[in-house]
């Protein structure tokens, strides 16, 4: 993030937008100084400002510091789908990245989205992939709970899902969100958060 000044808020705004080459619309900003000046004279405010650009060269740049730091060669792609960061990585042994279970990539997920956060004092939407490991990952615990939905509709009986990471467990909730008889909900603390699936007679009539 950068500082940008200007004899008012407008001015300042407009050298952000200016520099970063992005409509107002575009830019967040935080008011980190405001100086009245004397009777008008020399009055100046400074915010700090940043796109969306810049959270997702900050990503990027963060990824390959830290791969250089523990001297891995790793490509590091970045695209971005519907207002998500997605990053593809490539190493010479990706199963080192992905790890037991996908344990690793779901670690190097947590923390790149925790320092993102942290940095931009915002949360951003951001999957970290290996080979395509997340997406088959994804529709291998679609099918799982779309199967165990159809269970708890037949039984009417609820189920509740081994714990999960936040992106999983959102994949399911959109999958099964119209699905007549079924609504979930999240319990648990942390690393322990699970997905209910609950069958419901009024949802989805």
């Amino acid at each position: 993030m950068n500082n940008y000044s200007g004899k008012t808020l407008a001015d300042a705004i407009a050298n952000a937008c200016a520099d970063k080459n992005v409509l107002e619309s575009e830019l967040t900003y935080e008011v980190i100084e405001e100086k009245a000046g004397f009777l008008g004279i020399g009055a100046s405010t400074t915010i700090k400002a940043y796109c969306f650009k810049d959270v997702v060269d900050f990503v990027k740049e963060y990824l390959n510091q830290y791969f250089n730091g523990i001297n891995m060669k790793v490509d590091v792609e970045l695209k971005i789908e519907d207002g998500r960061i997605k990053v593809m990585l490539n190493a010479e042994n990706n199963a080192i990245l992905i790890g037991k279970g996908g344990e690793t990539l779901k670690s190097i997920n947590t923390v790149v989205r925790n320092v993102t956060s942290s940095y931009f004092k915002h949360r951003y939407e951001i999957l970290i992939d290996i080979n395509g490991y997340k997406e088959d990952r994804y529709e291998k615990v679609v099918a799982m709970a779309k199967r165990i939905a159809k269970t708890v509709v037949r039984t009417k009986t609820n189920a509740t899902l081994d714990p999960l990471p936040n992106d999983e467990r959102k994949m399911i909730h959109q999958a099964l969100s119209g699905m007549k008889y079924i609504r979930t909900e999240s319990v648990g603390e942390r690393n322990q958060r699970r997905l209910q699936i609950i069958y419901d007679p009024n949802a989805n009539i």
